[in-house]
């Protein structure tokens, strides 16, 4: 996929980088019957009050159902488009079962329409295949990784990202993430082989303002700007550098630990991720 820089006739078009749609989007619109409405909450909690500042408007979306879990094993899958979803970054493609049923997957990257895929143990290792972490080849890219058996894929799921399996131990496979951690995770829990697609989803720059409020963000308010009763940063005369970053809340921003000492899944990182 590549990606559209624009000449500047305008303030908003001068650093606009968007996608190219033509030739990597096949259908413009969803399957029906694996859609649903999505509500927008604005911000507010269940009494109408602003608990979340920052949010509201935005363009008005569908929730596609992705299907994380891929555990139609042995019964072979063509992929009938690839679409669009507003979402998430990553693309996704739609499967027509031979069984006669149809399911959204994360698209990969190197997926065509028409392709045939397969998921389960018997399944071959091969690009948009789902297989449990024991019988993939150990150094293949893979992605949309599931954390416990049966509970759906958690990991490497955004445009671009993968892991990589390093190696085996016992009842566990050794997983590089996209973060640099390095961690357990059971070899029973399945993946999907391959790079997930849109990797150029990070050179997309929205060149204006706008484009954030079509995707729900309101203008945002620096801690520095405010007065010191409304924000730990905020007062002083002239422009002041704020003191340490640190939240409204009074909590520091940067290098403060925020994971539990003793957090049972711990014992399962080996090499915790890259800062």
């Amino acid at each position: 996929m590549a990606v559209r820089k624009f000449k500047p006739t305008t303030p908003g078009q001068r650093h606009k980088v968007i996608g190219v749609f033509k030739g990597t989007i096949t259908a413009t619109t969803p399957e029906k019957s694996l859609t649903t409405g999505k509500r927008s909450t604005g911000g507010r909690n269940s009494s109408g009050h602003l608990s979340t500042r920052y949010r509201g408007g935005g363009h008005k979306r569908k929730l596609r159902l992705v299907d994380f879990k891929r555990t139609n094993d042995n019964v072979p899958a063509t992929v009938k488009s690839i679409e669009y979803d507003p979402n998430r970054s990553a693309r996704i493609a739609l499967l027509y079962y031979a069984d006669g049923s149809k399911a959204y997957i994360i698209a990969p990257n190197g997926l065509e329409v028409g392709q045939v895929l397969m998921s389960g143990p018997e399944a071959a290792p091969e690009v948009g295949n789902t297989l449990p972490l024991a019988k993939i080849p150990v150094g293949t890219l893979i992605h949309c990784i599931e954390l416990k058996p049966g509970q759906g894929a958690s990991m490497a799921r955004s445009a671009g990202t993968f892991a990589q399996l390093t190696s085996r131990e016992g009842d566990y496979a050794i997983i590089k993430l996209p973060s640099g951690e390095t961690r357990k995770v059971l070899l029973t829990c399945r993946a999907t082989v391959g790079v997930v697609g849109n990797s150029d989803h990070a050179l997309e720059q929205s060149g204006k303002a706008g484009r954030s409020r079509w995707l729900g963000r309101r203008p945002h308010n620096r801690g520095v700007v405010m007065n010191p009763v409304d924000h730990p940063m905020g007062g002083g005369e002239g422009r002041q550098s704020g003191g340490h970053p640190r939240s409204r809340t009074g909590l520091y921003a940067k290098g403060l630990k925020t994971r539990a000492p003793k957090k049972h899944s711990s014992k399962y990182i080996i090499e915790r991720r890259k800062k």
